[in-house]
């Protein structure tokens, strides 16, 4: 695996969507070599040894929605995806195959535009379980409390115990 290059976005709430204000929204580009064989595979078997666990493969959903249960990672496999993060006025960025994405807890997220081959697999810190949220009315405060109350993960899902995740992610708290 390749030194990544690091993005960092602290995505603060929106008034409908809760986002984080304390753990910042984590870019790696090129984490992975896009021409590795069974490069799924490989991404899959990283973020299993580093303790995140649950992985799905698919894309992103067309929708804003966040996990107020869970951190997530999706780990790019194939093709490139415009992704918004924070909501209707949030931030959008371009990642592509090999790149690895961290979304804190409450962070919205969606698919605003992608390759017709995209593909990510997607994993959570061993122990916690994503809900759905969309934002609706209703949803908070109950999602604000479970955003707060969700354990940091032990491990960085690329790199493990040694890995910029948990050097970033300290430094927010």
């Amino acid at each position: 695996m390749a030194k990544p290059k690091i993005q960092i976005l602290l995505i603060p709430d929106d008034g409908t969507f809760p986002n984080n204000d304390a753990l910042a929204l984590i870019l790696m580009h090129q984490v992975f070599d896009p021409t590795t064989k069974n490069l799924v595979g490989s991404i899959e078997e990283t973020f299993h040894v580093n303790a995140w666990r649950g992985s799905w493969r698919n894309g992103i959903f067309t929708f804003h929605h966040y996990h107020s249960t869970a951190h997530e990672v999706l780990g790019l496999y194939a093709g490139r995806v415009k992704a918004q993060f924070g909501g209707p006025d949030g931030q959008a960025v371009t990642a592509k195959a090999g790149d690895v994405i961290i979304i804190p807890a409450g962070v919205a997220h969606k698919n605003l535009d992608q390759s017709p081959d995209f593909r990510c697999v997607g994993a959570y810190p061993a122990g916690q379980s994503p809900d759905m949220q969309y934002g609706k009315p209703g949803e908070r405060p109950l999602a604000d409390q479970n955003i707060i109350t969700v354990p940091l993960p032990k491990t960085d899902p690329v790199f493990g115990k040694n890995g910029p995740l948990l050097e970033i992610w300290q430094r927010d708290v």
